[in-house]
This record gives C-alpha cells, structure tokens and sequence, in this order.
C-alpha cells in the first residue's frame, strides 16, 4: 500500500479529486441546465443543485448581480480549476509535491 502513489501523495490528490469533482459537477449543471427547470424534481438534476450550490453562492457572492446564472456556473468552474492549479503550485514551492517516478 505503501508504495501506491495515491496513498504516498494523499495530501495533494485528496483535495485535488474533490476540486476536480466540483468543477465536473459544475460543467455537468451548466450541460443538464440546458435539460432541466431550475426546479424540477428529477433526482439527479436535485444531485447536481445540491452539491455545486455551496460553490455557486460563494461565486455568486463576489460577481455582479447583473452575470446570468450560467455564466456564474460557469465563473465557478473555472475558479475550481484555479484552485487545483493553485494547489500544484503551493505543493511544488513547499517541495512536496508528486514527482512522476521514472522506471
């Protein structure tokens, strides 16, 4: 187990699979809000609301009100993506960050 690269570097791919979830979750929210009324009762548009709301009121928080709504999901799936680069980035500088292992 050991020797598994998720389980070496889990300080670095623990966080970067949930922002990854998100910012999918996201652009599938965008994609199925083509389907779907913001309302409507299907259990897996309700899925998608209810994981990414957290997210898309912390963007909606600091985007002018006059943005649509899909350009806010939108916002928020690229400052998702912002933070996994953001993350590499710290990890890199502090020197603890996966390296590819040549064989």
């Amino acid at each position: 187990m050991a020797s598994n690269p998720f389980f070496v570097y889990w300080w670095y791919h623990l966080p970067n699979l949930v922002l990854a979830a998100l910012m999918y979750t996201l652009l599938g929210r965008v994609v199925l809000g083509f389907i779907f009324d913001e309302n409507a009762p299907n259990f897996i548009w309700r899925f998608f609301v209810r994981i990414t709301d957290p997210v898309v009121r912390l963007v909606r928080y600091v985007t002018p009100l006059d943005v649509p709504h899909v350009v806010v999901l939108l916002f928020a799936a690229v400052w998702m993506f912002m933070l996994r680069v953001a993350l590499l980035i710290l990890l890199l500088a502090l020197g603890i960050a996966p390296t590819p292992e040549l064989q």
